[in-house]
């Protein structure tokens, strides 16, 4: 994320290398250089990586680039270690947004310098920057660019966009609203109910569960911008999201519902809600997340007006293939169908374990 480009450095550029509890003075310092050219997602807040340390027991930590006691630009890392998959340096697991956040070209370039130099002391596969637009650098010598992030401009009241949305999407909403659904926002005391329906997914997927942990983590961690919807029909919870509002942006990182319930709609009627919410935050776009184009959960995205936005995933490759890891990897359809028929409660338990080591 290159902010707005500034004069030449000078020669008294530093940068440090901070852990969570090192970071914890700076991070006032921090959030002021992000948004201070307005727009920003809260997946750049570096306070992230006191989450996925908490969360997911990663080993987290942030490249500053200072100048006169000013910050320059930063660089959140997480460390992944795993007897499964081996050792990454990635920015960020589990968010969709990572990378550089710099006011120059040749700050983004220093930081990815020491992020190399990094990655070579910690003996990783490879080191994964989650930009959103290329950055030019020497060591970056892989790309992915197969998924796109998915973004609505928001208009200034619900009715705009409500009169915006074609006539199928209102028809299934109302749908919703008719079947006597009802909608919950919170935050601890909704997890439950998250929890179990997002594992629930997940196992359906045939994807290894994040810890209950980890959301946790963000609702504590963020207590005024993280939040959590949730439909139900009486006592049962159909659908539910994490919500995340950054400044100027919301985006949901992560969104379920139950596949036998889906003639009630509530899927439709839980992202109605989360696109509402957010206009009545003041934010101006929602990020529906990253999708393959032309895949199901890119047109169910595009229904609602969203288009496609770059994202460009770069990689400094030291040992196998930055594939290697992929979920569409052909190696692992064997594993993903047999976890399909595992017990949910099985896939909470041990599914934490496995998923903190995939980048």
């Amino acid at each position: 994320m290159l902010l707005q480009e500034t004069p030449h450095l000078l020669p008294d550029l530093e940068i440090c290398e901070l852990g969570c509890d090192e970071l914890a003075g700076l991070t006032p310092q921090l959030e002021a250089f992000l948004i201070r050219h307005g727009t920003a997602p809260l997946s750049y807040h570096p306070a992230w990586l006191t989450v996925l340390n908490r969360g997911l027991k990663h080993h987290p930590f942030c490249l500053v680039a200072r100048q006169d006691g000013q910050v320059r630009g930063y660089l959140s890392l997480a460390h992944l270690r795993s007897r499964l998959f081996g050792r990454f340096l990635v920015s960020l697991p589990y968010l969709n947004y990572g990378g550089v956040v710099s006011d120059s070209k040749h700050v983004s370039c220093l930081l990815i310098d020491r992020a190399v130099e990094l990655a070579k002391r910690f003996d990783v596969r490879y080191l994964e920057l989650r930009n959103e637009t290329a950055v030019e650098h020497p060591q970056l010598t892989h790309q992915t660019t197969q998924k796109v992030h998915m973004r609505l401009d928001l208009p200034m009241s619900p009715e705009e966009l409500w009169s915006r949305l074609p006539s199928k999407v209102r028809n299934q909403i109302r749908k919703g609203q008719k079947c006597g659904l009802t909608v919950a926002w919170g935050g601890e005391p909704l997890l439950p109910e998250f929890y179990d329906v997002f594992s629930r997914n997940m196992r359906d997927l045939g994807t290894p569960v994040y810890s209950r942990s980890l959301f946790l983590e963000m609702l504590r961690q963020f207590p005024d911008r993280v939040e959590i919807c949730v439909i139900r029909d009486e006592a049962q919870t159909l659908a539910t999201a994490i919500l995340l509002h950054g400044w100027g942006v919301s985006e949901v990182p992560s969104a379920s519902s139950l596949r036998r319930y889906n003639h009630t709609n509530a899927n439709m009627l839980l992202y109605w809600n989360l696109l509402e919410r957010s206009i009545q935050r003041g934010q101006t776009e929602f990020d529906f997340g990253r999708s393959t184009p032309d895949s199901n959960t890119f047109r169910f995205k595009k229904q609602w007006g969203a288009n496609p936005a770059s994202a460009v995933w770069q990689y400094h490759v030291r040992d196998g293939n930055m594939t290697d890891m992929r979920p569409d990897n052909p190696r692992y359809q064997r594993l993903i169908r047999l976890w399909q028929r595992m017990p949910v409660n099985l896939t909470r338990l041990i599914g934490p374990l496995i998923v903190r080591g995939i980048p």
